[in-house]
């Protein structure tokens, strides 16, 4: 089922993505025998809740806008700038996203205990008096990735690149991929 959705504008146009994929030299060769040649690459979206965030720490004010996934909470908080408006958006129709799962209410549950964490790994004795509040910015922004499938006969092997920031990612957003692709749709 198509949808429209709002999505951030990539970086990595599908020939970028198809020479990262494929690499050169000996690595491409050396991951060609090991894995497969590559087979095809596809976009895929994952859709992430906005909140503008304040995070005051020995009376020390921070300000930030980041973006939660929401489809399970569980990839790495995404940091932005400025709130994406519509010339850093793209709105398009596609059937390539995750859906968005993750109830409101544990969004800022989720970034608070994400947040202490990364706060608390800096130094624990550098935390005074912290206070960390969240507001919810409306609607959903979708990132854009781009997934390559590679393998031989039935086998495949997922690799996913985030296309905004250019960099691969890791086995959460492969894992969440694979849910999505195995789960039957919706009617």
């Amino acid at each position: 089922m198509m949808a429209r959705i709002r999505s951030l504008k990539p970086n990595v146009t599908r020939g970028e993505a198809i020479e990262q994929f494929s690499g050169y030299g000996m690595a491409a060769l050396i991951r060609n025998a090991a894995y497969g040649p590559l087979r095809s690459i596809a976009e895929f979206y994952i859709p992430f809740r906005i909140v503008q965030v304040e995070i005051v720490n020995r009376n020390r004010r921070d300000q930030h806008i980041l973006g939660l996934d929401a489809v399970n909470g569980s990839l790495d908080l995404y940091q932005f700038e400025q709130l994406p408006a519509l010339p850093a958006l793209n709105v398009l129709e596609t059937r390539n996203f995750a859906q968005p799962a993750l109830e409101p209410a544990l969004v800022r549950e989720l970034i608070v205990g994400k947040l202490q964490r990364l706060l608390f790994s800096s130094g624990f004795f550098r935390i005074q008096d912290l206070k960390i509040s969240v507001e919810p910015v409306a609607g959903e922004i979708h990132v854009p990735y781009w997934i390559s499938f590679r393998g031989r006969g039935s086998r495949v092997r997922l690799a996913a690149l985030d296309a905004v920031r250019r960099r691969i990612e890791g086995p959460r957003v492969r894992h969440m991929l694979r849910q999505w692709l195995t789960t039957p749709p919706q009617a």
